[in-house]
């Protein structure tokens, strides 16, 4: 349900994008596994050159990820930064987040908050009392244990993730915490740190852009993947000759080499040379489902027209 004057197009979300310049671009391929140093991060850059992964003596934590982006934003460095995860829950199929919880947030900024207090104790910037609450947990579809207010099917999907299925993607609820393809912790993880960043960095499309400085947006990998031609089935890239394949397709030169060519590593390292091909278009800036509710409570994938 759309409230009124908020299903008007966002204001002011692709002004700046017209005229804002990046120098470098980065990628940073999530995880919501709940031990100190995940696999599944990666953290990839790109200026002129090729894409190069960036690499830390003992691997990366979600701790050492906020810390790396404090530090982008202390340097007011010109660097468009893809998040792989989702930055809200669906709320405009239900006007809500938590259908028939009175204590429900009103936007992602009051749910980022929410979630890192709920998750105070939990190691790692991890969210497992999230999902363990009792009332929460009812939302969620869990290993062996899906909640009543769950729904059916693939789940609830955020207005930009039913775009995606339009398109021909296949995205997956941020409820659904179970199987390969679930979203659920990484985007609560993620929530934690979006919240401690404190507005350090602008999150489009909650933030307007600014004029200078960093710039989070949202992305799916498999976006990156289908603009580099890798055909749908084979979206992940395990040695370097298919990445630099793909890095060429979007106008890319060849990656730095690494150590292990795994799907994070990959997925980061395209999805920052992808992100600087297509900064530049304004569309991507204004998509004509990104209304002012949207923008403020559900957020945007960046690429998702």
């Amino acid at each position: 349900m759309v409230g009124p004057g908020d299903d008007r197009p966002a204001q002011g979300v692709g002004r700046a994008a017209l005229t804002r310049h990046f120098t470098r671009f980065a990628a940073i391929d999530w995880s919501g596994q709940a031990v100190a140093h995940p696999k599944g991060l990666a953290v990839a850059e790109v200026g002129d050159a090729g894409p190069e992964l960036v690499v830390r003596k003992g691997g990366w934590s979600r701790g050492a990820v906020l810390d790396w982006l404090v530090g982008l934003a202390a340097a007011r460095a010109d660097t468009l930064i893809g998040l792989d995860l989702s930055p809200a829950l669906p709320f405009v199929d239900r006007d809500t987040y938590f259908p028939g919880w009175n204590a429900s947030p009103p936007d992602a900024r009051a749910l980022w908050a929410m979630v890192d207090t709920m998750a105070a104790d939990d190691p790692f910037l991890a969210a497992s009392s999230v999902v363990a609450d009792a009332e929460l947990s009812r939302h969620f579809r869990r290993q062996r244990a899906c909640g009543d207010l769950f729904g059916v099917g693939r789940g609830r999907l955020r207005v930009c993730e039913e775009r995606q299925l339009l398109a021909g993607l296949s995205p997956t609820s941020c409820f659904n915490l179970v199987g390969a393809a679930q979203v659920g912790k990484s985007s609560l993880t993620g929530m934690r740190v979006l919240h401690r960043l404190r507005g350090a960095i602008p999150v489009w499309p909650f933030d307007p852009l600014p004029d200078t400085g960093p710039v989070i947006v949202e992305i799916y990998t498999t976006i990156a993947a289908r603009a580099a031609g890798v055909r749908k089935g084979l979206s992940k890239l395990r040695d370097a000759a298919s990445l630099d394949a793909a890095l060429a397709a979007l106008g890319s030169a060849t990656h730095v080499p690494i150590a292990r060519y795994d799907d994070h590593a990959t997925d980061a390292l395209l999805s920052a040379a992808w992100l600087r091909t297509v900064a530049g278009d304004a569309g991507l800036w204004t998509p004509a489902g990104l209304t002012a509710q949207v923008a403020r409570t559900e957020g945007w994938t960046f690429g998702v027209r």
